[in-house]
């Protein structure tokens, strides 16, 4: 063995352990969060955020141009439950085109499990929504954010899938930023539109970040399972 295989393999080791505490302070952030929103200790501070987007006098309307609110839902609608699933489902039939039969399936069942625990954890705390109506059509509770959830889970899980298939650094950051980016978007609109509070699209991001970081980690052992099986691959 080299010892540029030695170092690879303890950085190996090593990001999956920074992985590991990334995705428990994160989960740590999310129930400390969920503490202060069941309490009510967060609600004059949401209130507060989410008005600074709303026209004076009529809080239903978002704050400037007209163009700005159709693209806010332009951007909103990229993290719909309908868009992500086509989405995903593009990606998996790729990746059996290409014979990565595993990777598809441990993909699959990533994003449905991240969507099942962000369904979940709607029904558990039950938040109601901000109370302005006219914007955008809503259905479920407010707490954690959907769309910031499964944006995060979906589009940082993708980005790690793709940065890992590629040796090129120019590459893997541009997965991950475009990752990043997406979800941050996604988020910050369903606040700008009035349908989410900025806890619930905060609270969304961790719990979807987390679960990506935890995917990530299991599409590592993926990887390496291929590697010993077809070690010319």
């Amino acid at each position: 063995m080299t010892l540029q295989t030695l170092f690879q393999r303890a950085l190996s080791v090593a990001q999956r352990h920074w992985m590991l505490l990334v995705a428990a302070l994160l989960v740590y952030g999310f129930g400390v969060l969920a503490e202060e929103v069941l309490e009510g200790d967060t609600q004059v501070f949401d209130r507060s955020f989410v008005m600074l987007f709303r026209v004076d006098g009529d809080p239903t309307m978002a704050i400037g141009p007209h163009w700005l609110l159709e693209a806010a839902r332009d951007v909103t609608a990229l993290g719909s439950f309908t868009l992500l699933f086509l989405l995903v489902f593009v990606v998996a039939s790729i990746l059996l085109i290409l014979r990565r039969r595993d990777t598809a399936v441990y993909l699959v069942l990533a994003i449905a499990g991240g969507t099942a625990l962000s369904s979940g954890l709607k029904m558990i705390i039950d938040r109601p929504r901000p109370d302005l109506t006219g914007i955008v059509t809503v259905f479920t509770s407010s707490f954690p954010s959907g769309h910031a959830t499964m944006s995060a889970v979906t589009f940082l899980t993708l980005g790690a899938c793709l940065a890992a298939a590629t040796e090129n650094r120019r590459l893997k950051i541009f997965a991950y930023t475009y990752a990043v980016l997406l979800t941050v978007l996604v988020g910050s609109s369903r606040v700008y539109l009035g349908v989410h509070y900025p806890t619930d699209v905060a609270a969304g991001w961790m719990i979807g970040a987390s679960w990506a970081a935890l995917s990530w980690l299991g599409f590592q052992v993926i990887v390496r399972r291929r590697l010993v099986a077809h070690p010319e691959a």
